[in-house]
Parts: C-alpha cells; sequence; structure tokens
C-alpha cells in the first residue's frame, strides 16, 4: 500500500512545508485539487459535500496544479503529485500535454495526471465549451495527451478534435501515468479503456467494493487487465493498520489520507503545526506498522 497526502483550500504559503514534511514522514504521494473559478450564480449540487452546498468554495484558495506542483517538487525528492482531478475537457489537450510534460520534466517524473469533468456546468459555459459531449471529449482529450507526451510525432483526426502532425519537446523520460476519476458507469469504463488507474472520490463508502469489482469486470471486457493499473481511494478504512489489509484485499494500491474536515464555509483555521502534527501522527500509527 502507498500513502498519499490530501490538504487543500489552505493558505498557499503552507504547500512547501507540508509537502516537506509528508515526504519525510514517508508518505508516497499528494494531492493536489483543481478549481478554476467560483460563479457568483449556480444551480449545480457539488457531488462530494453530503448537503450539495457550494458555499464551502468561496474564497477558498486554488492554486493552479501546473503552477503549484512544479513548486512543491523544488522542496521535495521523491514525493509524487496527482492531480485531483484536471477539468481536462475544459482545456484544449495539446496546451494541456505541453503543461504537463513540462512539470512532469521539472519534477524528474514525479507527476501523475489525474483527469475528470467538472460537475458544474457553469464551468463549460463560462469558457466557452459545450457541456454535451463531454464524455467524447475527455476521451479523445486523454488520447492526445498521451500520444503527445510519449514523443516523437503524433496526429489526431477525431470528432471534437483534428490535430495535424506534431511533436512536443522536452516529454519526461517515463511514461505520463493518467488517471481517471468518477464513480459513475463511464467514467470506469474510461478508466479501464485508456487509464493507467482509477481515482476514487469519497462517498458512500459502501459503493467501493462494487465499483472496484465492476472495473475488474470492464478492464476484462476491453483486454486491458494485464496492465499495471493503480487504484486510490479515500476510506475510512485508511485510518487504521486492520483498515489498510481490508483495502488491499479490495485490490487498493494507493490510499488518499487527510485530517480534518474541508466543507466548512470560510478560511482555514489550523494552525500549520497541527497539520503537522497530524500528519506525522499518521505516519507513526499506519505507514510505520504496515510498511
Amino acid at each position: 500500500m502507498r500513502f498519499t497526502y490530501a490538504e487543500s483550500m489552505v493558505d498557499p504559503m503552507l504547500y512547501p512545508s507540508l509537502a516537506a514534511a509528508a515526504e519525510e514522514a514517508g508518505y508516497h504521494s499528494m494531492v493536489i485539487p483543481d478549481s478554476i473559478c467560483y460563479p457568483l450564480d449556480a444551480d449545480t449540487k457539488y457531488p462530494f459535500n453530503p448537503d450539495g452546498s457550494r458555499e464551502f468554495l468561496e474564497d477558498k484558495p486554488f492554486i493552479e496544479p501546473f503552477s503549484l506542483i512544479p513548486a512543491l517538487g523544488a522542496v521535495t525528492d521523491r514525493l509524487e503529485f496527482v492531480t485531483f482531478v484536471l477539468k481536462l475537457p475544459m482545456r484544449h489537450p495539446v496546451l494541456t500535454a505541453k503543461q504537463a510534460t513540462s512539470v512532469a520534466v521539472l519534477t524528474n517524473n514525479r507527476l501523475k495526471l489525474g483527469v475528470g469533468s467538472s460537475p458544474w456546468h457553469e464551468d463549460y459555459d463560462i469558457l466557452g465549451i459545450p457541456w454535451e459531449r463531454r464524455g467524447q471529449r475527455m476521451d479523445e482529450a486523454m488520447d492526445i495527451v498521451a500520444g503527445l507526451s510519449a514523443g516523437g510525432f503524433f496526429e489526431h483526426h477525431g470528432e471534437i478534435y483534428d490535430i495535424p502532425a506534431i511533436k512536443i519537446s522536452p516529454v519526461p523520460t517515463k511514461r505520463l501515468p493518467l488517471l481517471v476519476g468518477g464513480h459513475g458507469e463511464p467514467a470506469l469504463r474510461r478508466a479501464a479503456e485508456r487509464g493507467d488507474g482509477w481515482l476514487h472520490g469519497g462517498g458512500d463508502l459502501s459503493e467501493l467494493p462494487g465499483m472496484i469489482t465492476r472495473l475488474g469486470q470492464l478492464r476484462s471486457e476491453v483486454g486491458t487487465e494485464d496492465r499495471e493499473f493503480e487504484i486510490h481511494v479515500i476510506s475510512a478504512d485508511a485510518y487504521s493498520p486492520d483498515g489498510i489489509q481490508r483495502l488491499e484485499d479490495l485490490g487498493v494500491t494507493d490510499a488518499i489520507v487527510g485530517f480534518r474536515w474541508p466543507y466548512h464555509v470560510g478560511p482555514d483555521p489550523e494552525e500549520i503545526t497541527t497539520k503537522l502534527d497530524a500528519l506525522r501522527r499518521y505516519s507513526d500509527d499506519v505507514i510505520a506498522r504496515v510498511s
């Protein structure tokens, strides 16, 4: 089992110290969220907050992932970074490929590109991207990012994008992993078909075993069951050694852990010493006992 540290919507100046401490404490990676803007008027419910409210997001600081990760890479040596998740269908895939490969090069192959589709149609409206056919847009964008990040000339002629033969330089010396976030059947199928892994976003934990089983079925159907595949989850089981064993038995490869409730309205009230104590205590109580 690998362990991923989750902290977000905090004073951006805290991130370097938290990343360095997470690496020292034995965490394998850190998740980096993506949020572009906060609309004044919106009717969309936020799917990962129990009551669907979105007000907690107002004025919360989100540093753009391709800007933040190189800064954290500069103060760490081994810690990997997972975008959780980059809203890929709203970005042009060639530009995304350029940004992602640049970050992967600067961090010495320590980027894992977690991608998904925003639950807010307002994001698409604001950026002038059609909400319709976002799944097809996602599929093609993943193919383009994967093709360009591998090096050499690549072209794509699809229903959404028409890209002539181009290449970008530099590209990372290892494959850029593409992980897919989402709980619905389309997201699970996309992870099975195109992804190097799946990102679980929390929610009703009783549904997790069924989703992992369905992932296995889909990978078998599309012939990717022999490809290396990561499963990153948020689960209460991640907070004890016995729970870690249960997750491993399900096929989980990476446990995502955080140590505060993120859905409160207003600024984060925690001092950095509290955050550091929590991540180190977990390392002592869980990581050290299962490693």
